[in-house]
């Protein structure tokens, strides 16, 4: 399985960009699998940001709650991230990771760094 992940930027304070998740390689469709996005900020531990279940409820870090928005589209076995009132304290590495039964496995990685 394979999460290839992209949509990072540079952008303003205030700024929005999208990002997306696009899983391949697996038997079963995103809706079969808990799918979430992380980041990591320069010298930073990786923190959760926002995750999708199997039946599609959603939940969020207490740190985007309004601002971001995660949803999927299972014909394009992709999740995306909606990032809306971008902050500089929002810059980092941001990941998407699936998990499904015991396995998970990560994307790669896509920088967002806003600007003040």
């Amino acid at each position: 399985v394979q999460l290839q992940a992209s949509g990072g930027g540079l952008v303003q304070t205030g700024g929005s960009l999208r990002l997306s998740c696009t899983v391949s390689g697996s038997r079963s469709s995103i809706n079969a699998k808990h799918v979430a996005w992380y980041r990591q900020a320069p010298e930073k531990e990786r923190e959760w940001v926002a995750r999708i279940a199997p039946g599609g409820s959603t939940d969020y870090a207490d740190s985007v709650k309004g601002r971001f928005s995660i949803s999927r589209n299972i014909a394009k076995n992709t999740v995306y991230l909606q990032m809306n009132s971008l902050q500089p304290e929002d810059t980092a590495v941001y990941y998407c990771r699936a998990a499904w039964g015991t396995a998970f496995a990560w994307g790669q990685g896509t920088l967002v760094t806003v600007s003040s």
